[in-house]
């Protein structure tokens, strides 16, 4: 056989195992057909040194926002995914999002297309924001979404006013998810608290963006979060709990989890590295951290989801990049109002779509690593691949996936030009290929970056000679499959059900 591109001199990192680093990685037709020794060289196949890199399969940030409306002027899909790639992250899943008056999902959908199509740097898939979610929505076009436009998972708001469902509704969508095998994202967090504690602040004149953090607070996700976790054990539906952020909310999942309900949780790196204290920073900077679930206050909160990381409560470690700007009149300055700031109106969320792999890679290495660089590959790869209907496709290294790769730089690399400088790679704004004028992470410093980006056998990122080298539109949409239950298991009954009790009126 003549392979396309030859991968040598590298240590693989699998779901499953760490490779010899003799062990060739053989890529044809833009899939990995061989891994193996000494692999065949033909006339036309293109060799790449790792010299002594890890290479890992490219990542999968499975929560991004582009092309929101509510952030006109923060990423879409070209700048985007060109911060993607630039970071290792190969394939994305982007939301299309449904308004309140929008009574059909087929021109929503269409319209997401428009966005992405011939812009994207990487591949990329859409999941479904439901906010109105009607009888003929949910019984008649759920169905061809998923069977025939590939959109194997909906998400589904407990808070925010415009976006918000109740109770009946988010069981209304768990049956209709549950007969289609699809997958149901919660954002978890009670409503109600939320909105008593910020009016009581604002009456008090509590109103700078530290408030924020304040006004939800954890006992207001874990209820959520426990919420959300008996509506899908009545109705027998797999979910994933969305960024979760606190203890209470972690230990509600891995309580359920140990029954083997099919409930699975996501965390992000800025709940695992940041702290409300960022908030405080003077000059509105605070607005910045702003972000919901909010940063929490203490680093034993950081140490907890971290343990809930290794021991493998979280299925999917994600970015939620919401890339809502600073300096704009869309930004996070609408935050100030006749000078004053009021934190109720700062837009949520933070920037990381390029920084989430470098971040979490760089908790692998050295003696204070805080997982394995196996639990590296599964929760930024892996696992969101097989929970969203990649499996098999996308977020692993072996023969007949996409040869969607990482190649990172070798142990003892210098980023700094003095020779005598080891502190690393500084993170800034400045050297980020975002639309956004920061970063959270500005200022931290970091031993390895992605030094190749492969997509589909095609280097699209070579920091030393070119950086982004990949074209606009290489991305392809992803028709997925159905998900896999990577956690738990379907068919339990719910505590204190009798035999058949569910069927008398699923």
């Amino acid at each position: 056989m003549s392979f396309d591109l030859i991968i040598t001199n590298g240590t693989i990192v699998t779901s499953a195992d760490i490779l010899d680093p003799k062990v060739e990685i053989g890529v044809k037709d833009g899939k990995i057909i061989a891994l193996g020794y000494s692999l065949p060289r033909g006339p036309k196949t293109q060799v790449l040194d790792a010299e002594g890199a890890y290479i890992t399969p490219g990542g999968v940030d499975s929560h991004v926002h582009l092309a929101q409306a509510e952030s006109p002027d923060g990423d879409n899909f070209e700048t985007g995914t060109r911060g993607a790639i630039a970071g290792g992250t190969t394939t994305v899943l982007a939301f299309a999002s449904q308004r309140r008056t929008d009574d059909s999902l087929f021109p929503v959908l269409e319209a997401y297309h428009g966005k992405a199509r011939g812009q994207s740097y990487c591949d990329y898939g859409f999941h479904f924001i439901l906010t109105n979610p009607t009888k003929h929505i949910v019984n008649e076009e759920l169905p061809v979404l998923v069977n025939k436009e590939g959109i194997s998972s909906v998400k589904l708001y407990m808070t925010y006013e415009p976006m918000k469902l109740d109770d009946r509704a988010i069981l209304d969508i768990m049956m209709a998810a549950r007969q289609l095998g699809i997958t149901t994202m919660i954002h978890a967090e009670n409503s109600d608290m939320i909105a008593l504690i910020t009016e009581r602040l604002e009456a008090r004149g509590l109103t700078d963006p530290f408030y924020h953090s304040v006004s939800r607070p954890q006992i207001a996700e874990g209820e959520a979060t426990n919420r959300a976790i008996c509506l899908a054990e009545l109705t027998d539906t797999p979910v994933l709990i969305v960024h979760v952020s606190s203890e209470m909310a972690m230990n509600h999942i891995r309580e359920a989890q140990t029954r083997m309900l099919p409930i699975h949780g996501e965390t992000c790196p800025h709940y695992l590295l940041l702290l409300s204290e960022r908030m405080q920073a003077p000059d509105f900077e605070g607005a910045k951290a702003v972000c919901s679930p909010p940063l929490r206050h203490d680093l034993r909160d950081l140490s907890a989801i971290w343990r809930g990381v290794a021991n493998g409560t979280f299925t999917t470690l994600s970015s939620d990049h919401a890339p809502t700007k600073f300096s704009s009149p869309y930004g996070k300055t609408l935050g100030m109002k006749n000078g004053f700031p009021v934190f109720r109106n700062i837009p949520n969320g933070l920037p990381g779509i390029e920084t989430r792999l470098p971040l979490i890679f760089n908790q692998t290495i050295g003696p204070n690593a805080k997982i394995s660089l196996t639990q590296f590959v599964q929760t930024t790869s892996t696992k969101p691949a097989r929970l969203y209907g990649l499996g098999g496709v996308k977020g692993d290294i072996a023969p007949g996936y996409d040869a969607d790769l990482v190649i990172w730089y070798p142990p003892g690399h210098r980023f700094a030009a003095d020779p005598d400088d080891t502190a690393g790679l500084c993170i800034s704004a400045s050297m980020l290929h975002h639309n956004c004028d920061y970063t959270p992470y500005e200022g931290m410093k970091l031993m390895n970056w992605p030094r190749y980006t492969i997509i589909r056998g095609q280097i699209v990122w070579d920091r030393d000679n070119g950086g982004v080298i990949g074209s606009k539109g290489f991305g392809e949409f992803l028709k997925r499959k159905k998900g896999s239950v990577v956690t738990g298991q379907t068919g339990g009954l719910a505590q204190g059900m009798m035999d058949g009790e569910r069927e008398l009126w699923l």
